[in-house]
């Protein structure tokens, strides 16, 4: 699996902001705890990282990431009760624009840490 030990190392990451916050807290409360997690780690955090997005190789627009981790690995942050569906392809659209191959859709608004790997469907 391409990227897997980084993906273990982020995973850890999220696990201990999950312990030390838990539930309850708005998304922007997460991402600046995992940000500061992620770089204790030695991990590279670039954060709300603008990608263009094209249509018909014309560009349509920006788009900001929530994070990327040594410019490998998207973060899409949640803290919602349920993922659903349009979560996953928010993100595998969000791999499409950036041109990376793999994501981690991550949910701090349950009991226990969610985090769900999606690799680009060109990976």
């Amino acid at each position: 699996m391409k990227h897997e030990t980084l993906t273990e190392r982020i995973i850890g990451c999220v696990v201990q902001v999950h312990r030390t916050l838990g539930p309850g807290f708005v998304e922007p409360i997460y991402r600046r705890a995992l940000v500061i997690e992620l770089r204790r780690c030695g991990l590279h955090v670039e954060v709300e990282k603008e990608v263009a997005v094209f249509y018909e190789g014309e560009n349509v627009g920006t788009h900001r990431l929530d994070l990327v981790v040594n410019e490998a690995v998207v973060l899409e942050l949640k803290a919602v009760s349920e993922l659903a569906a349009a979560h996953y392809e928010q993100l595998r659209s969000y791999l499409r624009a950036s041109g990376l191959q793999v994501g981690l859709l991550i949910n701090f608004g349950r009991e226990r840490s969610d985090f769900r790997r999606v690799d680009s469907p060109t990976a």
